[in-house]
Order: structure tokens, then sequence, then C-alpha cells
């Protein structure tokens, strides 16, 4: 993986967020490429549980400023970034006021999903590609972890396609089992196609539960890898055995290394 150029997008990331499949895969995974001498970029959302004291957050004002359109709503993006002790390894974070500061990842303390965890959502990929965008940094692999990350590889396929600088990125979708027993807002679609997205490609969200949002992310994605040592249902086994690209099947953390080396190398990249 010299030289080679990932770009890692995670809902969670250790050593910010507790210990799960998805923050601990997305801690590994790039450093496991860094240690390769691979050059990797990761993003997350910055939630305000994340404490940016004790982490050394900080404003990365040059990349910071810019306003995204959400539904029709001009919302503030700021950028901020850490560096993960001992790994040479720097994390950005996506932050908005509105979206990300109360002091939880996805629910309140009783457990409720947030009703804008889908404008979430979208204001997190777009913000990613953005920020990328501003860096001028263009990643041969893309790879993607979590649900609230999952919009990414539409965006990348649609409102983002000729986009010169993802032009040869390939994406990569893991797929694990930690996600959400509801449904994210139903009127989801008609944000999404408020930025003239087709209805072809999102006719899945018009039941935007946890499986059609991960279909969605499959369907636009290169290669899967699955995350998680349990799928989440026999109905998402079943699906991911109907698509024709790569997958490859679950490596847990002790063992993963040199299979998703193989993968990147002879399955996305070739």
């Amino acid at each position: 993986m010299k030289d080679k150029r990932i770009l890692y997008v995670s809902s969670e990331v250790i050593p910010y967020l507790p210990e799960t499949e998805i923050s601990s895969m997305s801690f590994e995974a790039p450093r496991m490429v860094n240690n390769k001498g691979g050059q990797i970029r990761i993003f997350m959302p910055r939630y305000g549980n994340i404490n940016e004291r004790r982490h050394q957050l900080h404003e990365v004002i040059r990349l910071s400023g810019m306003n995204l359109v959400i539904n029709d709503l001009d919302m503030p993006l700021i950028i901020k970034v850490a560096s993960i002790p001992k790994e040479r390894m720097q994390v950005y974070f996506i932050d908005n006021e509105d979206y990300f500061k109360r002091k939880a990842t996805y629910a309140d303390e009783e457990g409720n999903y947030f009703p804008d965890n889908d404008e979430r959502a979208i204001f997190f990929a777009k913000g990613v590609i953005e920020t990328v965008k501003k860096l001028n940094w263009s990643p041969d692999i893309i790879h993607v972890h979590g649900w609230l990350a999952s919009f990414l590889p539409l965006y990348l396929k649609t409102y983002y396609s000729n986009e010169p600088l993802f032009e040869n990125s390939k994406i990569v979708t893991s797929v694990y089992n930690q996600g959400f027993d509801h449904t994210l807002n139903e009127k989801l679609i008609d944000k999404i196609k408020f930025d003239g997205v087709a209805d072809d490609k999102i006719a899945h969200l018009r039941n935007p539960n946890y499986f059609n949002v991960m279909k969605t992310a499959v369907d636009n994605s290169d290669a899967v890898i699955i995350g998680s040592s349990e799928m989440p249902s026999e109905e998402f086994e079943t699906y991911l055995k109907t698509i024709e690209k790569p997958v490859l099947k679950y490596h847990n953390k002790e063992e993963f290394g040199p299979a998703y080396l193989d993968f990147y190398e002879n399955e996305v990249l070739d």
C-alpha cells in the first residue's frame, strides 16, 4: 500500500468514542495502512460528548467558514483536527453547532434517536467531500464505516459525480451489525431530492430503515467488507449475495490486516 491514499470516513473512531466494532476498525485499519507506508486521512463527526480539551481538538480556520445547504438551509461548516497520541495519525472532525453540539452521538438520554439524524448524515457526507476538495487530496480508496457516514457513497456517485478529484476513487463500505431499529425522518427522500438526486438512486430510502440506508450505500460502492461476525439480518446476508461486486468476509481486529491489504490491492484497485 506504499504511497496509496486512503480516506477513512467513519461515524465513530477510538479514542474519541467508546470501543465498538465500528470505532475499533476505524482506528485499526488506518493505523495498519499508515504503518505499511500508505497515506491516510480520517474523518468523523465532532459530537458534543467528545472532550475537546482532553483530546486537544482545535479548529482549522483555513478549512472552516463554508456553508453547506441542507434542505434549503445554510448550515455553517466547522473543521477541527486532533492527533491520535503515539500513532502519527490526524483525525478531522466535521462540526456544526445545530447538528453536533448536543452531548450525545445518536440518541438522547432516554434512548430516543434524534429526529434530525438524517440531516446530520447528509451534512457529514457533504462536509467530508467539501473538506477533501479544499485539501486537494485525491484518494485512491474511500472506506466508509457506520450508518451516519453511509450517505457519502450516494453523494459521491450523484451530486459530486463530476468532481475530478474523485474521478478514480474507489468506494468501499463496511457493513456492521450496529444500526438502528427505527426509521430515519420520513422526509429524508425529499431532502436528498432537493440536491437533484434522481428518484431511482434513492428508491430504497422511501422506507429509511437501517437495512435500506445500508443498501443505498452498498449500491453506490465499488466493494463491500463485512465488519461484524453476525450480519444485521438474514435479509441483508441474502442481499449481499446478489450484488456483482467484491465482498470481503468478516475478519476480527487480530487477523484483518493481510486480508484488508489483499482486498484493497487485488479486488478494489485491480
